[in-house]
């Protein structure tokens, strides 16, 4: 589905956010190593602070929403299926870590560049940034 307004796309930031810290706090169960554990931990109070931002954004700016509309965006790019993603061990939980993260740097820095409002197009990118200490704090586990 394209995400051609900015209320839909704060919407799928906000779904698929919240999808990610619900797929870390299962994760946090599922892992063996203790600092996997605490990355999972870490990341998912992240991600919850992520979906709380994307919620406010999208109330603060309903009055704001701009009815231009955007194009290039759509949610079939940034899905994932996590039953594909064999989570067996702890090097596959991380697999799929990496997967998350990839995806949301790819969202929020494809999105930074479509949303019609400067401040917004900010915090996607810092958010975007934020994937980037993710992956590489990620990669050091592997």
């Amino acid at each position: 589905m394209a995400l051609s307004t900015f209320g839909a796309i704060m919407g799928f930031a906000a779904k698929m956010v919240g999808q990610t810290r619900d797929t870390y706090k299962a994760l946090i169960e599922k892992a063996k190593n203790p600092a996997l554990k605490e990355a999972f931990q870490d990341l998912a109070v992240d991600k919850g602070k992520n979906h709380s931002l994307m919620e406010k954004i999208r109330r603060e700016n309903v009055t704001e929403m701009i009815l231009e509309p955007i194009t290039g965006l759509h949610e079939e790019d940034y899905e994932v299926d996590l039953k594909e993603l064999q989570q067996k061990d702890d090097a596959d939980l991380l697999r799929v870590a990496l997967t998350l993260e990839e995806r949301e740097k790819k969202f929020f820095q494809d999105a930074s560049t479509k949303v019609p409002l400067p401040e917004v197009a900010r915090i996607f990118r810092k958010i975007s940034r934020k994937m980037d200490e993710n992956l590489e704090k990620l990669q050091g586990l592997g």
